[in-house]
């Protein structure tokens, strides 16, 4: 599996190899041996599924507090997607910025998020399928999250602002500012 850090360390982008033929292929997508070498060791709980029907369609900024943060292994089984995580740790060298990724069906790489990133998408493709494995199981409470077009963070989203599609949760969240501090670096 080709590892690599990204402008912020800690979120790594990882690409399996796929073995094809003319059947098809064969791919293996996770190894828990191979994810603790490169500095993924904790165990995942749930595997969650999404499509979105739409180009344009922005999922994000969320994360998950304590008692059940999530750390996040991201993959795109058909179409593409923009993949985005920013470091809101407080007291992180990197603290507010962002990195980014294209993930697709094409690629085949996927986008490791620890707890302390908010995480978000926007699909490039219609008929987009993200798989992703978390570290924590889903709590409502525990859910938190912060407006995609927040100016501070200055992400260069790769849909023009009216193609954005959001759920009616993610039209509410607020700017970073205006959050309290939910992780320490």
């Amino acid at each position: 599996m080709k590892v690599e850090r990204l402008a912020i360390p800690d979120v790594l982008l990882l690409t399996p190899p796929r073995y094809g033929d003319a059947r098809g292929f064969f791919s293996e997508t996770f190894n828990a041996r191979r994810c603790a070498e490169a500095g993924i060791d904790q165990p995942f709980v749930q595997d969650n599924h999404s499509l979105s029907a739409r180009r344009g369609v922005l999922r994000g900024l969320h994360c998950q507090v304590a008692p059940n943060v999530q750390g996040k292994l991201v993959r795109v089984v058909k179409g593409a997607i923009w993949d985005v995580a920013v470091d809101i740790r407080h007291g992180s060298p990197t603290y507010g910025q962002h990195v980014a990724a294209e993930l697709s069906a094409e690629n085949w790489s996927q986008l490791w998020i620890p707890g302390g990133f908010l995480h978000g998408f926007c699909t490039l493709t219609p008929d987009v399928e993200v798989i992703y494995k978390v570290t924590g199981d889903y709590d409502r409470s525990a859910e938190r999250g912060v407006i995609w077009n927040d100016p501070d963070l200055a992400i260069p989203w790769p849909v023009a602002p009216e193609e954005v599609q959001l759920s009616e949760k993610d039209t509410q969240l607020p700017r970073l500012a205006e959050c309290d501090v939910w992780f320490r670096a």
